[in-house]
């Protein structure tokens, strides 16, 4: 397994305008990374998306350091209609092909939508979302490009769901991008969820939270509550208490030798997380 690293592990210094998301480049590779991935291009004033992905791949190709997927977010059940976001998505899949990257990935769903959320269950809104998926993935396909839905934003982050709409879909070039960590957000212990998912992976985020228990008071800052009311904080790569190393044991098994990224949320100095979190995760996996 490689190592990557998400942009957004830089967003402190993204936000405080210290960095950006072409100049993190350069401390992803003198950090040790093989790769770099991008969440939502934050183009500059005056400067187009596409624009943005070219000066993006001219620095990949410069340092050396390919940028591996491209993940956005998306909506296949939000305000706009199926075939509007499918279009929108199909467009972030041209800028995946500007930058470089042989994987993009998309959320699905955030949310059942209102009118029919008093009634309806993800039996209903199944079929939406694979045809919104299979359109994505075919105009993806064509330009050699795989697509990804990750367990994420809760509504759709069980291993159960996230299986159900890649099977439904039925098509080779859409698969999981598998993020060890998220899986607590909908109460699924992390290694059961990956071992159900492993042989659809294409992509692997590395990622860590503490853990406690809804049955406490909130533990302060920097927490979030679960689905099911337990307390949540992103913590460094071996910090917290996701089974990562079980986790990353049992995609190996499945045959799984991809790329793994590192995705630092925790409250900690985000270069001292990341690092700390490389050095672990680099351990782990010569461990395997």
């Amino acid at each position: 397994m490689k190592i990557g690293v998400s942009s957004y592990s830089y967003q402190q210094l993204i936000n405080a305008g210290t960095e950006t998301q072409l100049s993190i480049m350069k401390l992803a590779k003198e950090a040790g990374f093989d790769g770099i991935e991008f969440t939502d291009l934050s183009a500059p004033e005056g400067m187009t998306e596409a624009e943005y992905a070219s000066l993006i791949r001219e620095e990949s190709e410069k340092l050396s350091l390919p940028v591996i997927a491209y993940t956005i977010g998306a909506n296949l059940l939000g305000e706009r209609s199926l075939d509007e976001e499918v279009e929108r998505v199909c467009k972030k899949v041209d800028i995946a092909e500007i930058l470089g990257a042989e994987n993009l990935r998309h959320d699905a769903a955030w949310s059942m939508p209102e009118d029919i959320k008093a009634y309806a269950g993800f039996e209903q809104i199944l079929p939406i979302l694979t045809d919104g998926c299979r359109k994505i993935t075919d105009y993806a396909e064509k330009k050699g490009i795989t697509t990804m839905i990750e367990n994420h934003g809760f509504f759709c982050q069980d291993s159960s769901k996230v299986e159900r709409i890649i099977t439904g879909t039925a098509s080779p070039n859409l698969g999981a991008l598998i993020d060890i960590g998220n899986f607590c957000c909908a109460d699924e212990n992390s290694a059961v969820a990956v071992g159900n998912l492993a042989r659809y992976a294409k992509h692997v985020h590395a990622k860590d939270f503490h853990i406690k228990s809804g049955n406490g008071l909130n533990p302060g800052k920097g927490f979030f509550k679960s689905r099911g009311g337990n307390y949540l904080r992103g913590s460094i790569i071996g910090h917290g208490d996701i089974p990562v190393f079980q986790c990353l044991s049992i995609l190996k098994s499945s045959g799984y030798d991809g790329f793994v990224s590192v995705e630092f949320e925790g409250l900690e100095n985000c270069l001292d997380g990341i690092s700390i979190g490389y050095n672990n995760l680099k351990t782990m996996i010569e461990l395997l």
